[in-house]
C-alpha cells in the first residue's frame, strides 16, 4: 500500500486546471448500458473508482477503450445482467446499474454496495422508487433481484433529497412507459450532467437543475457523447489547500457557480477569492482566517464531501468553530488522526467543535476513507516537519494524481510506493 510522505509549511503557488468530476463520471458510465451503440465520454479522470466501474462494465459485456481521460464504451454486446459483489464491494456507485439494467432489458441483479467504510448510507429510496415504477425487487443473500416486463410512469417523492438515487431513477424512468416525476430530486451539478447526458441519448427531460424532474419515458435511446463536468470537490479542496498554507492559487477549468458556497465561505474567513467564468483565484498569503461555522447539506448548500477539508482549515484558524454535518451523523473518522498532529477537535454527535491551535506538528497518520485523506494531506501541508498519510488508496479512488498537482504548486509531498506498514 502506498503512503505518502509531506514536508509541510510551504505555501502553494501557481496555475492549475481541475479533473473532470468522479461522481459525474460514475454516473455518466452507467448510463452507456441504456443504449446500444459507440458511447465517448470526455474529461474523465484516471481514478481507481473510474476503473471499478469501467471492470463492472466488462463484467456485463461492454467494450471500452480509455485514452487521455476519454472512455470509449461499446454497449452493443451486453450480454449479462449480474454485477457481482467482488467489484460491487469496491464501491457504492456501482449501484448506478441497476436503473439502467432494469430499464433496458428487464432484469438485474445487482450485489448491496460496499465503498466507504463509514455510516450507513442505505439503498432503501432506490428500491422503493422502482417498486413504485412496477419493479418486482427482493433482497436475497446479499444481492437485489430486479425483474419488470417494463417499468412504468410514477410519482416519486424523496423525504431527503438523495444524489444516487436521483440518478439511479433518472436512469429508469427515460424508458419507462409514461411520464414520471421526481419530488425533491437532488439538484447537484453532477445530476444536471447526467440528465443533459440523457437528453443527448434522445431522453425527453424537463426540470433540469430544479428539485422537480419530469421524464416522459422513451422506447429506445441512441449512443451519445458528453464531457465530464470538472471536479468541484478536487477543486474545493484544492483552494483549502492554498488557504491553510498560506498561499496564491488559481484553478482553471471550473466553473464558480458549482462552488459557490465553498468560495462564499473562504470568502467569510478573510480569504482572498477572486472568479471568472471559468476560474477561480486565491489569495490567502497575508490573511488572518477567522472561525466560519457551517452545516453541510445538499447542494447548492456546503457539500459533506467538503466537511474533513473544512475541518482541517478551521483547526489552524484562531478562535472555535463548530461544524456540524447534517447529511451523515458519524462522518468524523478523521477527527483522531487530525488530533494526532497537534489539532484541538472534539466530537459531539454530528458535530465538531474545534479550537483553533497556533501549529500543527507533522505525526504518522492513516486514512480511513476517502475525504479524510484529504484532510490529512491538507493538514501535513500546514504542519511543521514531516507527515506520513498511510493508506492513500482512499485518496485515489476520488482524487487523480494529488500529490502531482500538489507538487506543481510548490508542494513537498512524495509518494512511496509499495509500503508495507
Amino acid at each position: 500500500m502506498d503512503k505518502f510522505l509531506i514536508q509541510g509549511g510551504t505555501a502553494l503557488r501557481g496555475e492549475i486546471a481541475v479533473s473532470g468530476a468522479k461522481n459525474a463520471s460514475l454516473a455518466l458510465l452507467a448510463a452507456t448500458l441504456l443504449n446500444s451503440g459507440i458511447n465517448t465520454i470526455s474529461n474523465t479522470p484516471r481514478l481507481n473508482d473510474v476503473s471499478t466501474m469501467l471492470k463492472l462494465l466488462a463484467q456485463l459485456g461492454c467494450g471500452y477503450t480509455f485514452t487521455n481521460n476519454i472512455v470509449t464504451i461499446d454497449s452493443v454486446s451486453v450480454d449479462n445482467q449480474f454485477a457481482p459483489y467482488e467489484l460491487v464491494k469496491k464501491m457504492r456507485a456501482s449501484i448506478y446499474v441497476l436503473g439502467p439494467l432494469l430499464a433496458r432489458y428487464g432484469y438485474a441483479k445487482v450485489s448491496l454496495p460496499g465503498g466507504c467504510a463509514w455510516g450507513p448510507r442505505p439503498v432503501n429510496l432506490h428500491i422503493e422508487g422502482l417498486r413504485k415504477m412496477g419493479a418486482e425487487l427482493t433482497v436475497e443473500n446479499g444481492y437485489i433481484i430486479a425483474k419488470t416486463k417494463r417499468l412504468q410512469a410514477a410519482k416519486l417523492n424523496f423525504d431527503i433529497s438523495s444524489v444516487g438515487a436521483t440518478g439511479n431513477l433518472l436512469m429508469a424512468s427515460v424508458l419507462a412507459s409514461g411520464t414520471t416525476v421526481i419530488n425533491n430530486a437532488a439538484m447537484e451539478p453532477e445530476i444536471t450532467n447526467l440528465a443533459l447526458y440523457l437528453q443527448n441519448m434522445g431522453a425527453k427531460i424537463s426540470g433540469i437543475g430544479t428539485p422537480i424532474l419530469e421524464i416522459e419515458g422513451v422506447d429506445e435511446l441512441h449512443p451519445a457523447d458528453i464531457e465530464t463536468i470538472p471536479d468541484r470537490i478536487e477543486a474545493g479542496t484544492i483552494l483549502i489547500a492554498a488557504a491553510i498554507t498560506k498561499g496564491t492559487v488559481t484553478l482553471q477549468n471550473v466553473p464558480e457557480k458549482h462552488l459557490h458556497s465553498i468560495v462564499a465561505k473562504l470568502q467569510d474567513a478573510g480569504a482572498d477569492v477572486k472568479t471568472t467564468s471559468s476560474s477561480i483565484t486565491i489569495d490567502a498569503a497575508n490573511c488572518s482566517l477567522t472561525p466560519q461555522n457551517i452545516i453541510t447539506s445538499p447542494f447548492p448548500g456546503f457539500p459533506t464531501d467538503m466537511q474533513a477539508q473544512w475541518i482541517a482549515l478551521m483547526s489552524v484558524t484562531k478562535g472555535t468553530t463548530t461544524v456540524t454535518d447534517s447529511i451523515y451523523l458519524d462522518r468524523f473518522s478523521h477527527v483522531p488522526e487530525l488530533n494526532r498532529l497537534g489539532a484541538d477537535i472534539m466530537i459531539k454527535e454530528n458535530n465538531a467543535i474545534i479550537r483553533g491551535v497556533k501549529k500543527l506538528t507533522g505525526a504518522k497518520v492513516m486514512s480511513t476513507d476517502l475525504r479524510a485523506s484529504a484532510s490529512l494531506v491538507l493538514a501535513g501541508l500546514a504542519a511543521e516537519g514531516e507527515t506520513e498519510v498511510l493508506r492513500v488508496y482512499h485518496l485515489d479512488r476520488g482524487y487523480e494524481s494529488l500529490e502531482k498537482k500538489l507538487s506543481s504548486l510548490g508542494a513537498n509531498i512524495t509518494r512511496v510506493a509499495g509500503t508495507e506498514y
